[in-house]
């Protein structure tokens, strides 16, 4: 009953979140794959051997990574099987997996902070969710970030971790997000990274091909129900200009939500200083984007949202009546 595990995990975690009190007493799933991430980095990857030998090591690590937390998914899912009430606990566990709720409040943080504070603060509030220089962001620099972000976090954060729940239960879930976490981590192209962290971002591209596409056509639905988005444009900006991303799975979103809102995303932008001189998502949109617009993208962010639980709860009633 995967199906219906993600389902009752995502119309949960919607309402509730995860709570502040519990992350201050136990952590979180990612904090703790962070910490065994961390650890299998310092004890393999050294900078004096080779780079074939450090990629080797990278493959074992991402082994131990995945394998690790899909076991323990697996063994509680087992022993929650024969509990009464035990698809519920397991649902509520599957939660932890999810950021629906998280994803809106930071992205409206952005967009209330350029209200109410200007630049200054909507810079701060966007370094929180966005890699980039955020002293390099004009205004519409950082509504464009917060937008781009939202869109790549609703695939990769809520999309992705619910696909894999519901292909593999609890041990597809946490799977997927600890591959998720190493390449966010790991998967860099920096001079440690390069070799060791090559298996966990080329994993976490393949691992994220299905919701990537999924998302997109969410994107695209959600435009039909929200007044003032553009469903043509998206889907014509999806298949234009997705492929043109340095990423195999963010011009997906990006392209679908940059279409419907008549905006051109990504783009050339500053990482640690270092100009990366990417394509535009939505090419011939507006640039000039300002906090209303982030405001637009919740809101089509909220319905792609609603769908997504909807197509859950369907697929799980016709499992369950099969």
């Amino acid at each position: 009953m995967s199906v219906l595990i993600a389902f009752l995990s995502l119309a949960v975690e919607f309402v509730l979140g995860y709570p502040d009190w519990l992350f201050r007493a136990i952590g979180h799933p990612v904090t703790w794959f962070g910490r065994l991430i961390s650890f299998l980095d310092r004890r393999l990857n050294r900078a004096t051997d080779p780079d074939a030998l450090r990629r080797r090591r990278g493959i074992q690590a991402l082994l131990v990574i995945v394998l690790v937390p899909a076991v323990i998914g697996l063994g509680v899912q087992i022993l929650l099987w024969f509990m009464p009430m035990g698809l519920f606990v397991a649902a509520i566990l599957a939660t932890s997996l999810l950021s629906q709720k998280s994803l809106y409040e930071h992205v409206e943080a952005v967009a209330d902070a350029l209200d109410t504070g200007g630049l200054a603060l909507g810079r701060v509030a966007v370094s929180r969710i966005v890699g980039r220089d955020p002293e390099a962001l004009d205004r519409a620099g950082v509504c464009r970030a917060a937008i781009e972000s939202l869109a790549e976090n609703f695939s990769d954060g809520i999309v992705a971790p619910a696909f894999w729940t519901g292909v593999g239960g609890l041990a597809g879930g946490a799977a997927y997000k600890a591959a998720n976490t190493a390449d966010s981590m790991i998967g860099h192209r920096t001079p440690r990274h390069e070799a060791f962290g090559w298996a966990a971002a080329r994993f976490d591209d393949w691992i994220n091909l299905p919701a990537s596409r999924l998302t997109a056509l969410l994107i695209v639905l959600a435009a039909f129900l929200v007044r003032g988005a553009d469903p043509r444009t998206a889907w014509h900006a999806v298949w234009r200009d997705a492929k043109k991303h340095r990423s195999p799975n963010a011009g997906w979103p990006e392209a679908a939500m940059a279409g419907a809102l008549g905006l051109a995303l990504a783009g050339p932008r500053s990482y640690g200083g270092v100009l990366v001189d990417d394509a535009f998502m939505g090419e011939g949109g507006r640039r000039d984007a300002d906090s209303i617009d982030i405001r637009r993208a919740l809101k089509l962010y909220r319905v792609a949202d609603y769908l997504l639980i909807g197509l859950f709860g369907l697929i799980s009633v016709i499992v369950i009546v099969a």
